[in-house]
């Protein structure tokens, strides 16, 4: 009888080992996926605030926010990524603000992903000569 318990667990060791690792595998990338997902969403609102700080500069103008955000998510993470860029003046907290958005793709497998499915918004307050 022992003899045969023994023969039925042969092998089972090795289906532990790839069900267990397939699990940490895809635990680890679905890690790695997040990480990169927060990289780019970092990056874009830090591109999207320098743009709006530029914006509400007293000699510059929305057109030159959207172009400062542009070249900084162009150099960053390349151009798909800065394809919508917007900027508009508004209020922000009870204060005249300079306001840039930015649409960009939300990457699901590695850069692949939703057109359009992050959208961070940059604010500063404008600066007058006043």
């Amino acid at each position: 009888m022992p003899q045969r318990l023994a023969q039925e667990e042969s092998g089972s060791a090795v289906a532990e080992f790839v069900m267990v690792g397939a699990l940490l595998t895809i635990l680890t990338l679905s890690v790695i996926q997040l990480g990169l997902v927060l990289l780019i969403r970092n990056t874009v609102l830090d591109a999207a605030a320098e743009g709006a700080r530029f914006a509400a500069l007293a000699d510059n103008g929305l057109a030159d926010g959207v172009e400062r955000t542009s070249q900084l998510v162009t150099v960053a993470l390349g151009p798909s990524y800065a394809e919508d860029v917007s900027a508009s003046y508004g209020s922000y907290l009870g204060h005249p603000a300079a306001i840039v958005t930015v649409r960009a793709p939300l990457p699901l497998i590695g850069l692949i992903g939703i057109e359009h499915g992050l959208e961070v918004e940059g604010h500063a307050a404008v600066e007058t000569l006043d």
